[in-house]
């Protein structure tokens, strides 16, 4: 099994626009953060989680070319505005893609991008995604695309978003906590994927030290944090990290070997 980061980057993505800062202006590489997205791959399937602006960009550079499915935390914009790059892998695979997310999720991008889910097939010399919606509900185990997924509930706002464990891997992002529940459900793991957003608190997001808490308190092998901002160059905050917790960018590859 492999976990792909496609983007780590926050909703404003890294550099932002207009800004001078030094992590905006840094030559690192791991400096420049597209919207959060990321894929799970076993057997030669893929999982992919979310559909951010730059989706295309992402899965050109990462060489793919298609996925088996499609898991929505949330339908907020950095998370699900490239969905419409999901037509060249149902093109290509001349047949729907499936696609997953709570019932919230599934209704807003329905009234958001009514032409993908209206029924009509796209006009002669057009195309559009062809996606099969499913509903997920929270802490409940299922096979898709040939992965073992339980999606837990977290709490990001107001809204609920939904996190993802597949296997030894879970990726929780956009949580402003990981309540009991879902720690329940979470014990075992080889790799944990947090949001961590500021070094100071946020109304919706976990701060960089609530981020820690929470995976020392899972007790995760490895800990990766995404969805960061400008507010820190990567290496700055990989040398303030404690032992088993590192921050994710834009390419990094996770190997976890025969799952």
């Amino acid at each position: 099994m492999r976990l792909v980061f496609l983007g780590t980057g926050t909703s404003y993505g890294v550099p932002q626009i207009g800004c001078d800062c030094r992590t905006c202006k840094s030559t690192d590489p791991r400096d420049r953060r597209t919207r959060t997205a990321a894929l799970i791959e076993s057997g030669g399937r893929r999982l992919l989680i979310d559909t951010p602006p730059e989706l295309r960009l992402q899965l050109v550079t990462a060489c793919v070319g298609s996925v088996d499915a499609v898991l929505f935390t949330h339908a907020h914009a950095d998370h699900v505005h490239g969905i419409d790059d999901l037509r060249a892998i149902s093109a290509r695979q001349r047949a729907p893609l499936d696609v997953y997310g709570a019932a919230s999720t599934l209704a807003e991008l329905e009234r958001r991008f009514g032409y993908i889910f209206d029924g009509t097939p796209p006009l002669p010399g057009t195309s559009k995604p062809e996606l099969l919606a499913h509903r997920l509900e929270p802490d409940v185990e299922m096979e898709i695309a040939g992965f073992r997924v339980r999606a837990l509930a977290l709490p990001h706002g107001e809204r609920t978003v939904l996190g993802y464990r597949v296997g030894p891997v879970a990726y929780l992002t956009d949580a402003k906590a990981v309540p009991a529940e879902a720690i329940a459900r979470l014990a075992g793991l080889e790799v944990l994927v947090l949001n961590a957003l500021l070094p100071r608190p946020h109304p919706l997001h976990l701060s960089v030290p609530e981020a820690v808490a929470a995976a020392q308190q899972i007790g995760a092998r490895r800990t990766f944090l995404t969805h960061l901002t400008h507010d820190a160059p990567h290496a700055e905050l990989a040398a303030r990290l404690p032992a088993g917790i590192a921050p994710a960018y834009d390419g990094l590859v996770i190997d976890l070997g025969a799952v």
